[in-house]
């Protein structure tokens, strides 16, 4: 075992009794990914917004019920 291994080993156990077992939070890492991810759901959501705003819901006629125009009426 090299020197780095044995120093860690006997710091491990220091360093896992400092911390409240019982009080967990997420800290400044958790805060950060989370407002990342609203940062990015917002920007998707204007995004669409400016997308759906640029549709047109107009449909086009179908082809199959349109009667021609350009035909003249036939008299007998």
């Amino acid at each position: 075992m090299s020197a780095t291994q044995a120093a860690v080993t006997q710091l491990l156990p220091l360093a896992a009794d400092t911390f409240d077992k019982n009080k967990v939070t997420p800290g400044i890492l958790g805060f950060i990914v989370f407002a990342a991810l609203a940062i990015g759901v917002w920007g998707l959501m204007k995004s669409m917004s400016r997308h759906m705003g640029r549709v047109n819901f107009q449909e086009a006629p179908d082809p199959a019920l349109a009667t021609p125009a350009t035909e003249a009426p036939t008299t007998p």
